[in-house]
């Protein structure tokens, strides 16, 4: 489990790019990169982290099902994920 600060950091990080997204767009596509190095860092979307929705772990994710390939091996072994089995041949 990751530190609660370290997923509350990404959860901010996650707001700003929401909050300045359309601003963003406009002046990307005015072409006015003065302007967009004045947005503040963290609103630009390579800032957010891909993290595990129940560990909070970064490295390991797996973008298809939201979660670190830890948990989604103990997910997936206890048939909470619908249609993943066990590889056996």
């Amino acid at each position: 489990m990751s530190k609660t600060s370290w997923i509350e950091r990404n959860k901010k990080k996650a707001a700003a790019v929401k909050k300045y997204a359309a601003l963003r767009a406009e002046l990307k596509a005015k072409g006015d990169y003065a302007a967009l190095s004045k947005l503040p860092r963290n609103a630009s979307p390579t800032r957010v982290v891909n993290r595990c929705s129940m560990s909070g772990r970064r490295h390991g994710y797996l973008r298809k099902f939201g979660c670190s390939r830890l948990t989604f091996r103990e997910a997936a072994l206890q048939g909470l994920i619908p249609g993943v089995t066990k590889a056996s041949w």
